[in-house]
């Protein structure tokens, strides 16, 4: 079955059964390898990708789901200034993510800010909810998307509220 769709801002297709799952073809097709296989039962959050603006866990995702939407992996948003503020933002609160997690962290991060300028810290940490490592406290985590939303609102409005 050929199955296209847009894949981090690029027109895509892709040869595959049906019921293969899109992280293997993420992986292994497009080598896209910052969304990890982990538990491939939707747990442990280490492949999650945006998918038609939400976060999805793409071990759950059969391929054929993937026809016409459109997909964000961690690769394609690492080339946004979103990224680069969700970034700095970490690195001013001193969060210092494992490596495994860390795309996933950073995708949840920008769902949560596009859909909430100034998010609470029950809502941060609810919104982490979905990723299993536990490589960051959740205290250090809210404080790291706070200080990215600031970042964020500073580059696009010059104000700090």
């Amino acid at each position: 079955m050929r199955i296209t769709f847009i894949l981090n801002g690029d027109d895509v297709s892709v040869d595959a059964s049906p019921d293969r799952r899109l992280v293997d073809i993420l992986r292994n097709e497009f080598h896209l390898t910052g969304t990890r296989a982990g538990c491939l039962g939707g747990r442990c959050g280490a492949c999650t990708i945006i998918f038609n603006r939400s976060i999805v866990p793409a071990c759950l995702v059969p391929v054929f789901y993937a026809q016409g939407s459109e997909i964000v992996t961690i690769e394609g948003f690492m080339q946004t200034d979103e990224y680069k503020d969700i970034q700095k933002g970490f690195r001013e609160a001193a969060v210092e993510n494992c490596g495994f997690c860390t795309g996933a962290k950073a995708l949840v991060t920008e769902s949560l800010l596009e859909r909430k300028k100034l998010p609470g810290a029950e809502e941060i940490i609810a919104a982490f909810d979905s990723i299993k490592c536990r490589c960051t406290e959740a205290r250090s985590l809210a404080d790291a998307v706070l200080a990215a939303a600031g970042i964020r609102t500073r580059r696009l409005y010059g104000r700090t509220d």
